[in-house]
């Protein structure tokens, strides 16, 4: 199959080199029988740098730009915990990744333009790649009637239809550094193309297996 994983940079800032190289055999392993491209979050990073660039005025676009520069980062600490099975250069651009993909059967890349998340940017790599299935690997275990973190009562949807999910997220407010169990433009875009697509806990790495084995806990997007 070809499988594109979302990485929320939560997931991986809680990460200390061992957890990386867990990371990265987990998706090495995948690879032996997958073409698997994974974007990756900025995570605290991204939040911390935008938090301050907010502080001095900077207009959203530019808070974007560099919540950009720091999904690259961690993009690249993650290509560097695959030492050779993906290239440390991380492709800036879905024509990049496609190439890449020709030699490298693990591709790892961060985010490409102002105005698109990182579920947004693997929503549209999906496309481009024609994947078979999208992971969104986030620090929640699936999504939710409500924000589990601020509603007791939420519940968790176990299977829901893609316009279902893009009318739930259309309520969410699009900012530098929001978050959300996937957000509207990659709901929009998964509704559009029918991308069979999987919200898992990605901080447990084996749910990176499980969400292509069927034995995952999470929420499961069909259209």
């Amino acid at each position: 199959m070809i499988i594109v994983y979302s990485l929320g940079g939560s997931v991986l800032a809680a990460q200390d080199s061992a957890g990386l190289k867990r990371y990265a055999e987990t998706l090495r392993t995948i690879s032996r029988d997958n073409q698997v491209y994974v974007v990756v979050g900025g995570g605290a990073l991204a939040r911390e740098c935008i938090g301050r660039a907010r502080g001095v005025g900077a207009s959203e676009a530019l808070c974007d730009s560099i919540g950009i520069l720091a999904t690259r980062m961690n993009a690249a600490l993650l290509a560097a915990a695959l030492d050779g099975s993906a290239p440390f250069r991380v492709p800036e651009s879905y024509d990049d990744a496609l190439e890449v993909s020709k030699t490298y059967r693990i591709v790892v890349m961060g985010g490409v333009s102002p105005g698109q998340t990182t579920d947004a940017v693997a929503a549209l790599l999906a496309e481009h790649a024609r994947a078979d299935l999208l992971v969104i690997a986030t620090s929640v275990n699936g999504v939710y009637t409500s924000d589990p973190e601020k509603d007791p009562g939420a519940v968790k949807i176990p299977r829901m239809n893609a316009k279902d999910l893009a009318r739930m997220m259309s309520q969410i407010e699009l900012k530098a550094g929001s978050r959300s169990p996937v957000d509207p433009l990659a709901a929009k875009i998964i509704e559009r193309s029918r991308i069979p697509t999987v919200v898992v806990d990605g901080r447990d790495v084996a749910n990176l297996i499980r969400a292509i084995d069927g034995t995952h806990d999470g929420t499961e997007i069909r259209s």
